[in-house]
C-alpha cells in the first residue's frame, strides 16, 4: 500500500525540512508495523516568493520519494489541494500543513483507527482548542461553524482541519466535484462517507508567518456559506416581505388616523428613516444575490483552477 503526503505551501523555506524530517520518522514507524508498503511526499508550491522551491528540490535531490508541483503563481491553498488529490498515486492519501500545525505523528493513531472500523473510509482531525491565536479571530471561528451548521445541508464539525487520512475511494469522489469555487471542508462532509474525527490540542506555528488574515478567512467564509447554503437568500427575500408588509400596514394605520380622528399624515423624519431603511435591505438583498451570480460567472468561465509551472512528476 502507497502511502501519498500532500504539503500545500506558500512561502514556507524554514519550514519545509523540518516537516519533511518528521513525517518521515512518523512514515517509517508505519512502515515497520507494514501499515504501508511505501510512501510519497507531493510538495505543492503555491507561488512561493521565498527560497520554498529551492528547498523543495533539494529535498527531492536527496530523496527520489520527494515530488513537486511548482504554480506560476498563487492560486490559494484549495487550488494546491485540489492539484495534490489530482496527481497523488497513493491508495491512502493524507493532506497536511507544511507549518506543522498538523503533527505527523499524528499519523500512526489515524491509521490503527482507520483500519479498526468496517466501513470508515476518512480519518479527520480537529482542534479542541484555540491557545495561541487572536480572541477575536477565536470567536469569529466558533460564531462561523454555528452560523453555518443552521443553515447549511452538511454538518462541518467545529474546529475541523484540512489534516486528514482518506482512502483512494474518498480522494476519487472529490476529483469527480468539479466546481470552481471549492470550499474543502464541506465537500469531504458532502461526498457522505463515513468519518471519524481525531481531536488534539491546538499546537502554535513554531516558524515563519500564518498566511491567513483575518479579511482571508472572512472571504473564505463567505465562500463557504454561499457553496452549501441558499438561505442568506431566502433571508433576503423574507425582510423584503416583512418590509413591504410593514409599509402596507402603516400606510392603513395613517389613512385611518386621518378618516376617523382627523390627524393630519406629516412626519418627514420618519419618511426619511422609512426611505433609508427600505434602501439598505435592498441593497442588503442585491449584494447577497451577487455574491451567488458572481459564483455563476465564475464558474461558466471554466478556467483552470492552476497552472503548474514546473514540476519532476512523470506524466
Amino acid at each position: 500500500m502507497l502511502l501519498s503526503i500532500l504539503v500545500p505551501c506558500f512561502n514556507e523555506e524554514e519550514n519545509i525540512r523540518p516537516f519533511y524530517e518528521q513525517a518521515r520518522l512518523a512514515v517509517r514507524t508505519l512502515r515497520k508495523e507494514n501499515v504501508v508498503s511505501d510512501y510519497e511526499f507531493l510538495f505543492i508550491n503555491d507561488g512561493s516568493k521565498d527560497g520554498t522551491l529551492a528547498r523543495i528540490k533539494e529535498l527531492a535531490q536527496e530523496d527520489a520519494r520527494v515530488f513537486y508541483l511548482s504554480f506560476t503563481r498563487n492560486f490559494g491553498k484549495e487550488a494546491a489541494m485540489l492539484a495534490g488529490l489530482a496527481h497523488c498515486r497513493g491508495e491512502y492519501v493524507t493532506l497536511m500543513d507544511v507549518d506543522l500545525q498538523d503533527p505527523p505523528e499524528l499519523l500512526p493513531e489515524m491509521f490503527e483507527i482507520l483500519n479498526s472500523e468496517e466501513g470508515l473510509e476518512c480519518v479527520a482531525t480537529r482542534r479542541v482548542s484555540r491557545a495561541g491565536e487572536p480572541r477575536l479571530r477565536s470567536w469569529f471561528a466558533r460564531m462561523f461553524y454555528k452560523l453555518i451548521n443552521r443553515i447549511s445541508d452538511v454538518e462541518i464539525v467545529d474546529g475541523a482541519r484540512d489534516f486528514r487520512l482518506m482512502t483512494r475511494r474518498v480522494v476519487d469522489s472529490i476529483l469527480d466535484l468539479k466546481e470552481k469555487s471549492r470550499f474543502s471542508k464541506g465537500l469531504f462532509v458532502w461526498a457522505g462517507y463515513k468519518t471519524h474525527y481525531l481531536a488534539y490540542e491546538n499546537i502554535e506555528r513554531k516558524r515563519g508567518k500564518t498566511k491567513w488574515s483575518f479579511w482571508k478567512l472572512f472571504k473564505y467564509s463567505l465562500d463557504g456559506i454561499t457553496a452549501f447554503s441558499v438561505m442568506p437568500l431566502q433571508l433576503a427575500a423574507v425582510a423584503g416581505c416583512l418590509c413591504s408588509l410593514g409599509s402596507i400596514l402603516a400606510m392603513l394605520y395613517f389613512v385611518i388616523q386621518k378618516l376617523t380622528v382627523g390627524i393630519p399624515i406629516q412626519g418627514y423624519a420618519m419618511l426619511i428613516c422609512s426611505i433609508f431603511l427600505l434602501g439598505g435591505i435592498q441593497l442588503l438583498g442585491l449584494g447577497i444575490l451577487g455574491q451567488y451570480i458572481g459564483k455563476l460567472f465564475v464558474e461558466s468561465k471554466q478556467r483552470p483552477d492552476y497552472v503548474v509551472l514546473e514540476s519532476n512528476i512523470e506524466e
